[in-house]
């Protein structure tokens, strides 16, 4: 519901959640509360996402694979714009640590030839995630996996070294 509408008031989301709005506030003291509760879980879910892909140490191929699958399940579970938060330096600095762990990756898939070393810095991981956006928005009827196998051919197609 906040990822249609981030103004949506607590009696909005409390109906959609299907409980009172008294319940909502007995455990969040605010909106705001809420909204932070969310954006935590989703950025400790991203956090999860990279972990679990194991970017440093899996095949470049497969790491690839799990980070991508991995997100598209955390962005269809946590359908919220971190952006809004970002003023906030612990969520910030964490994402920024999430950024910087991709872009390490990102180095290491060039280095070992499964990315083109010619492209524009940072042309990679600002491709990646808004070709996962879409396989979102435009395929929400395939699984992650399939969303993922989706979404690195046609990163590799369009970024590949061969």
């Amino acid at each position: 519901m906040l990822a249609a509408d981030p103004g949506a008031s607590i009696a909005s989301i409390a109906a959609e959640a299907g409980v009172d709005r008294r319940t909502v506030y007995r455990r969040f003291a605010s909106r705001e509360d809420l909204l932070a509760a969310i954006y935590e879980s989703r950025l400790t879910a991203i956090e999860h996402a990279i972990e679990d892909a194991r970017l440093r140490e899996a095949p470049v191929a497969v790491a690839l694979h799990r980070y991508v699958e991995n997100i598209i399940t955390v962005n269809r579970t946590w359908p919220v714009d971190l952006t809004r938060m970002l003023a906030d330096d612990d969520v910030r600095a964490r994402r920024d640590a999430s950024v910087h762990e991709v872009d390490v990756f990102l180095r290491r898939a060039t280095d070992e030839g499964l990315l083109r070393p010619n492209l524009p810095e940072g042309w990679a991981a600002a491709l990646m995630p808004q070709l996962m956006h879409l396989v979102n928005r435009q395929l929400p009827e395939l699984t992650a996996g399939q969303a993922a196998d989706v979404v690195v051919d046609t990163l590799l197609k369009g970024l590949g070294a061969s």
